[in-house]
């Protein structure tokens, strides 16, 4: 079977669009979607009905932490612009979209393989696995084989072997990665709608389950259209500008 697991997109309903396309022509048999549909991008509304029809189609997907602010009284300790575009981005929910968000759960796990959007150890804490010793955190709190999340929006993954020794490396894209069974494995898919790896190009990761692997992929995609909504629409203006240097 072939999984896409897609992250953090954030409104950008152009970037979503082109990694769906994508991963179907990939031969994408299934597709997962680990968090943060809202927030940053300008057009929400859109994405929750798309992620809907996904998930009616077959897709699972996770609450990430704007999603949860989306629908939340505050945006519990955002920055600004974040903050701002979460204010912005609740006006635009109907309740259907509400009710969508609040019913989509921290984790899913299926077949040795724990999907969450930020990491196991804690999911409602949305900590980081930037480094090691998160990641080793997050993969002592499972007895998964692999843990796919999000949150950080940089490629990255994390092995554990038998000894206790963990290696962590970035990904290439397109290079598929073996993700063999003696280890234990913590995969961080980068972000569809708003990379911050350099690489403006929307990210999401391909696994193929026999043999067992898993490939980052990068998906151009009119930035130029997402970044001229979100100005339109009144927001931040970073947040734009930052579509076009995946910062």
């Amino acid at each position: 079977m072939r999984i896409a697991l897609l992250s953090d997109i954030h409104g950008n309903l152009e970037a979503f669009r082109a990694c769906l396309d994508n991963a179907r022509l990939r031969g994408a048999e299934r597709i997962v979607l680990l968090g943060d549909l809202v927030g940053y991008g300008a057009d929400p509304a859109a994405v929750l009905d798309l992620a809907m029809k996904e998930v009616a189609r077959g897709a699972v997907a996770l609450l990430g932490n704007h999603d949860e602010a989306a629908v939340a009284d505050s945006p519990g300790g955002m920055n600004a612009m974040a903050a701002t575009a979460i204010a912005w981005t609740r006006d635009r929910l109907t309740p259907e979209h509400r009710n969508f968000i609040a019913a989509l759960p921290l984790i899913i796990e299926e077949e040795g393989r724990l999907y969450v959007h930020a990491e196991a150890s804690a999911p409602d804490r949305w900590r980081y696995v930037t480094d090691a010793e998160a990641a080793r955190r997050s993969m002592e709190a499972t007895q998964a084989h692999t843990t796919f999340c999000g949150h950080v929006h940089k490629p990255a993954l994390y092995s554990l072997g038998d000894t206790g020794k963990l290696v962590g490396f970035g990904p290439i894209a397109g290079a598929p990665v073996p993700l063999g069974r003696g280890r234990a494995w913590l995969a961080v898919a980068g972000a569809v709608g708003q990379p911050r790896d350099g690489d403006p190009s929307a990210c999401y990761i391909m696994v193929d389950t026999a043999p067992l692997q898993a490939t980052w992929l990068r998906v151009p995609y009119d930035v130029a259209s997402a970044a001229e909504k979100i100005r339109a629409a009144g927001l931040p203006i970073g947040l734009a500008e930052r579509l076009f240097v995946g910062r």
